[in-house]
């Protein structure tokens, strides 16, 4: 006689066993249609699933982000029985839920077009409109394996074969289609209504690049029109800010397939690139950082010691000459070690901060490289800190405020924080990562911000703080990280004299503010849709002389901008002025300076801001005062408002 006590603390009896849809069904109609699944001492299961002891439940809607879970990966299974009755020989491989949706990797002699997505979001659907049962059966391995060998699954069979004898296997069946997955599960497909398939990739079955290639379908899913149309709206515009369709457009870079994952900067993607790194490099001097440099390539007996050939090997290059071994640095860390080492350190020297825009190269799959999001030769803003366990906490508070006062320069206020502690496979004793998680811990609660905990992300050898920033579509990148390291230091032999006279080993700190320029400067092209702020554009001005007449005063103009290390520009291709402002608008420039006779003659010129699409007349000495203020204060332009139309 079971009793289910729900979350208000009302105790519901039963004579016997009960299903999860039975506890709604008595507890009314409403609830019994809405419900989706159940959480069971913690535990999500399916509402057929039944109760024979005492238990705390809470029952399932679309309105909770368990329910929203659950229709997705629904609608993921709704996909493979879509696919399955319109392609039967296509089989299925996995269909897990992802941010704001789903996918489904399947093997198949053809290439899915947009057509087929047609087709298939249609049959899909169908199916939808039918209101079918969609029933779970819990199996034995034997059982799944056989029906899976029936079906002719070879992925699913491969899945099965790891599943330990102990473990619960599900079947869940949409009418002629079955599929294997933990669950929960919608019991009827009257709560599927609001999805869209939006895209077909390749994708290599596991993610392993030496297993076959797959087809991926991805779907987004939502409990109500109104958050489909809103997220399909959502969708829409990211893809007309695309860094890479904005990276050819507006001639930043290209990457091509001779070098996979390999950054070709156009003049004007490199002009971003470089303002970018003055602007960090000024922010390191400011902060106490010295700038050095590393070799590239370096033997492979430095990352054994220090811990990364063992677990990272496969993501690195290597290369040999006369009978030695090399690696291609994937990071700076053990070099930055080796500038430490070199003369005798005092505690007194501490703090040491050593910064490096360091050129790392990574292995990474093929399949998982994404324009500057994800490529394989990247320039990290890295440093190091080498410091005492006391200086800790002061050397991570300074280090907050130095990422945020960075991201509030791009207009990045909403700033999420994560703490990522002892991962199970880790290296030092608990004392010292009691000892680092703590320090962390202690200079975020100082800083009284919120942060959320990550149990088990840490890296190998210490725990780490993430700073991830959110762009105006609301998306979220994680960029900045500051991470603990009480064993790479000892590893490799970094020692100091303390106060004491003897030798101690030094916490290493290590931190990056962008992650790696290039994914930064993605997501700026993303974020501003191409349109930067005037300081960091790649041509800030450009003069559009009207006539030959005016060209002399033009060229003066540009002269004095230049000297001023402003990027300006004079377009002389002699088009009607209309043509030459649209031309100025399609390149993104955020200022035209128009130059007629009249401002010729008066020693004016006639502004025109892209950006907030004002324009106005003011004299040239106001107008570069007002560039060069924009410049070092890293501003946007903005018009004195004495000059102002």
């Amino acid at each position: 006689m079971p009793a289910i006590t729900l979350p208000d603390g009302t105790v519901k009896s039963f004579d016997g066993k009960v299903t999860i849809a039975e506890v709604a069904s008595s507890i009314g109609p409403g609830l019994a249609k809405a419900a989706i699944a159940g959480v069971v001492d913690g535990e999500s299961l399916d509402l057929a699933i039944e109760l024979n002891e005492d238990c705390e439940l809470k029952l399932i809607t679309s309105k909770d982000e368990i329910g929203l879970h659950t229709i997705r990966h629904s609608f993921a299974h709704l996909l493979g029985h879509a696919i399955k009755q319109l392609y039967p020989d296509a089989q299925m491989a996995i269909g897990p839920v992802i941010k704001d949706g789903f996918y489904y990797d399947i093997k198949y002699e053809k290439t899915f077009t947009p057509d087929d997505l047609d087709k298939i979001e249609a049959r899909m659907k169908d199916l939808v409109e039918k209101d079918y049962a969609v029933d779970v059966e819990i199996v034995t391995k034997e059982k799944a394996i056989n029906t899976f060998s029936e079906r002719d699954e070879p992925y699913k069979l491969e899945i099965i074969k790891e599943i330990p004898e102990n473990e619960t296997i599900k079947l869940y069946h949409h009418e002629e289609y079955t599929d294997m997955c933990r669950g929960p599960h919608v019991p009827n497909t009257y709560h599927l209504r609001h999805f869209k398939l939006t895209k077909v990739s390749g994708a290599y079955w596991r993610g392993d690049s030496d297993n076959e290639m797959l087809q991926r379908i991805y779907g987004t899913a939502w409990t109500t029109s109104k958050e489909l149309k809103s997220h399909i709206k959502q969708l829409e515009e990211a893809e007309k800010r695309d860094h890479r369709k904005l990276g050819k457009k507006l001639s930043l870079f290209h990457i091509q397939e001779n070098a996979p994952g390999m950054v070709f900067w156009h003049p004007q993607g490199w002009a971003v690139y470089l303002k970018l790194q003055n602007f960090i490099r000024e922010k390191l001097g400011q902060s106490g950082y010295e700038e050095i440099r590393t070799p590239q390539i370096v033997d492979r007996t430095l990352w054994e010691k220090s811990g990364h050939w063992d677990k990272f090997k496969e993501g690195m290059f290597t290369t040999s000459s006369e009978n030695r071994d090399y690696a291609v640095k994937p990071m700076n860390c053990p070099c930055h070690v080796q500038i430490f080492n070199q003369g005798l350190r005092s505690y007194k020297d501490l703090p040491i901060r050593l910064a490096e825009f360091g050129s790392c190269h990574r292995n990474e799959p093929s399949g998982t490289l994404h324009g500057l999001m994800r490529v394989r030769n990247f320039i990290q803003d890295d440093a190091h800190i080498f410091c005492a366990e006391s200086q800790i906490q002061s050397e991570v508070l300074s280090f907050i405020d130095l990422v945020f006062n960075v991201y509030k320069t791009f207009g990045f206020e909403n700033i999420l924080i994560k703490l990522s502690t002892r991962p199970e496979k880790r290296v030092g004793s608990e004392e010292i990562w009691d000892k680092s998680e703590k320090s962390l811990a202690d200079a975020l609660d100082a800083k009284e911000l919120d942060w959320e905990l990550l149990p088990g992300e840490g890296a190998f050898y210490g725990p780490k703080i993430e700073f991830s920033l959110e762009d105006c579509l609301g998306r979220i990148w994680q960029c900045g990280t500051i991470q603990v390291d009480f064993s790479m230091p000892d590893r490799l032999g970094a020692t100091y004299i303390g106060e004491d006279g003897y030798r101690h080993t030094p916490v290493m700190l290590h931190r990056a503010i962008l992650g790696s320029f290039e994914r930064f400067i993605g997501i700026l092209i993303e974020n501003y849709a191409g349109e930067f702020p005037f300081w960091i554009a790649p041509e800030q001005v450009r003069i559009l002389p009207v006539s030959d007449e005016t060209r002399p005063f033009a060229e003066n103009l540009n002269r004095q901008l230049v000297q001023a290390d402003i990027s300006s520009t004079i377009d002389s291709s002699g088009e009607r002025l209309g043509k030459l402002i649209r031309n100025g608008e399609k390149d993104r420039v955020p200022i035209l300076v128009v130059i007629g006779a009249k401002e010729a003659g008066s020693g004016t010129v006639n502004v025109r801001n892209t950006r907030n699409k004002s324009q106005c007349e003011m004299p040239v000495d106001v107008f570069l005062n007002q560039c060069v203020t924009a410049n070092k204060e890293r501003t946007s332009f903005n018009a004195p408002a004495e000059v102002k139309n």
